[in-house]
């Protein structure tokens, strides 16, 4: 039986670059599952890499099929930004196991979508002061930087992910990001460890 391991923690703790290098490392031969969007797509952000950009339409058409898994809608200073997980077309829990981004409402939503049994956690964390300052430096990357959306996302993250909601859902491994190949190597033990003894 295949496993999804859901990667989540609070903004600019690392989760793309990690899920990257997960998905990229041949001894794990890890699927991606692709969140989708409707926010404009960011400088240096790729279609289909980071996330499926669409429309409102589009996502209105997937729903009309049944195909989405879990919908969030964030109240943006821009406006109402939605994200999403689709059931893709070709997608084999029995044959492959796979890798995704999430938040807590989507890990819920997918625990009961795809059933627990297949869901793994791994909750990535970072100190807050030097997560503040790695959003501030890639938020200064960017052509023109959004500093007040940024700090929606950051104070949301704080609500979203506290102790007690992640001890909720059963959510007490966590891995250190202070220094990104310990923590790498970390997380590919043990998604082989939980690989092995499924």
């Amino acid at each position: 039986m295949g496993r999804i391991f859901c990667l989540m923690g609070k903004s600019s703790s690392g989760k793309d670059t990690i899920y990257k290098a997960l998905a990229e490392d041949p001894e794990l031969s890890l699927k991606k599952i692709i969140s989708y969007t409707t926010r404009p797509i960011r400088q240096g952000e790729i279609e289909g890499l980071q996330y499926h950009f669409v429309t409102e339409e589009q996502l209105q058409g997937l729903e009309r099929e049944g195909r989405i898994v879990e919908l969030r809608s964030y109240d943006t200073v821009h406006g109402i930004w939605k994200y999403f997980t689709v059931c893709e077309e070709g997608m084999n829990l029995e044959r492959h196991s796979y890798v995704i981004i999430g938040t807590l409402k989507s890990w819920q939503a997918m625990c009961a979508y795809y059933g627990r049994e297949r869901m793994v956690p791994v909750y990535i964390e970072v100190e807050d002061g030097e997560r503040l300052l790695r959003a501030i430096m890639r938020e200064r990357r960017q052509g023109t930087p959004d500093y007040e959306e940024m700090c929606r996302r950051y104070l949301a993250d704080c609500e979203d992910f506290t102790e007690e909601k992640l001890l909720e859902e059963g959510i007490v491994r966590r891995f250190q990001n202070t220094d990104f190949a310990v923590c790498l190597e970390e997380i590919k033990l043990f998604i082989q460890k939980e690989m092995r003894y499924n």
